[in-house]
């Protein structure tokens, strides 16, 4: 992959050239690395200013989303894919699923006086906010499947590391997950009013030979016992491109005139890495007045009759805050 010479091309970094809210699958040959990229800006941007979320909230959820799209996009099937914290900090549950092709939506709960007595000490850091307590990956295919489901400890590591700590204890692949978010100021727009941005990379160590896969920078190779002493030493893969990746800056993930490719070009020109046509995401709940409905015709008479406030039952979705009015008269007698 090289930039193009053309003026009259697109320049990478520009928008339209991938441009925002469009996940780019990318691999490296030569150190069998394949991953995903992604920068996020006006889908981010509606989700988080829906709920005029404290900015602490907003960037904790922001590292969610972004997470949930490099995972989520990688199904192969129609199916959603859910990331959840459950913890005892202030913040005490992040959610976000990405349904196929590329629908996503988030939701944060917290306690403002728990939240707002953390900014005030000074313990507002991501780990601080969340606390302990634990993060569930999970895969739906639909109705008539298994979900899978992996858990990890909330233990006040940052979310990059629990993503690679469940990677290496539940997929058993070693990866490496960077993430940046920020608030950016477009000068000029309605006296500085501030958007989010954010972006990620993930990346993974998957070997086609046997050699490789139980390389020296592998300790333990495939789960057998190797000496790290023998081998192949001359062969570190893997370890090249955790050097390359950990050259990486926050701000480059988000910045909009670098652009995904561009950031990719800058790390693996050397290696070799090529890009293809990815994904569009989107903000798009997938609530609706029939599913909310179909839920409300299992309430019993005194349910129903609990559910009822000045004549109107009132139902409002959590992710997308859009509000349904029914008349308990709907769902009759029980």
């Amino acid at each position: 992959m090289s930039e193009p010479a053309n003026e009259n091309m697109k320049q990478l970094g520009a928008f339209g050239y991938a441009g925002d809210d469009h996940v780019v699958p990318f691999d490296v040959d030569s150190l069998d690395v394949r991953g995903r990229a992604v920068q996020v800006g006006p889908m981010l941007d509606q989700i988080l200013g829906r709920h005029d979320y404290p900015e602490p909230v907003a960037r904790l959820l922001a590292e969610v989303v972004v997470l949930t799209v490099l995972l989520g996009s990688s199904l192969k099937f129609d199916g959603k894919f859910i990331v959840q914290t459950r913890s005892e900090g202030p913040v005490d549950m992040l959610v976000a699923d990405f349904s196929t092709p590329g629908s996503v939506r988030a939701y944060a709960r917290f306690d403002d006086e728990r939240l707002a007595e953390a900014v005030n000490l000074g313990q507002d850091s991501p780990e601080e906010l969340l606390g302990e307590g634990v993060l569930a990956l999970t895969i739906d295919q639909g109705p008539y499947m298994q979900r899978y489901q992996g858990i990890v400890q909330l233990d006040g590591s940052t979310l990059e590391d629990v993503a690679r700590t469940y990677f290496r204890q539940s997929e058993q692949i070693p990866t490496e997950v960077r993430l940046g978010v920020a608030q950016m100021v477009v000068p000029g727009e309605g006296g500085g009013v501030g958007h989010w941005r954010a972006g990620g990379l993930l990346a993974q160590f998957l070997p086609a030979s046997p050699e490789r896969s139980r390389m020296a920078d592998l300790p333990g190779g495939d789960g057998d016992e190797v000496d790290i002493g023998n081998g192949h030493p001359d062969d570190n893969a893997w370890q090249e491109a955790l050097v390359l990746l950990g050259t990486v800056e926050a701000d480059e993930l988000l910045d909009p005139s670098v652009g995904t490719e561009r950031l990719l070009y800058r790390l693996f020109h050397e290696q070799g890495v090529r890009v293809y046509e990815g994904t569009d995401v989107i903000d798009d709940c997938s609530c609706s007045r029939e599913k909310i409905k179909s839920i409300l015709d299992g309430f019993t008479a005194e349910e129903v009759e609990e559910s009822t406030e000045d004549g109107v039952i009132r139902v409002n979705c959590e992710f997308c805050a859009t509000e349904y009015l029914f008349d308990p008269k709907e769902f009759g007698e029980k």
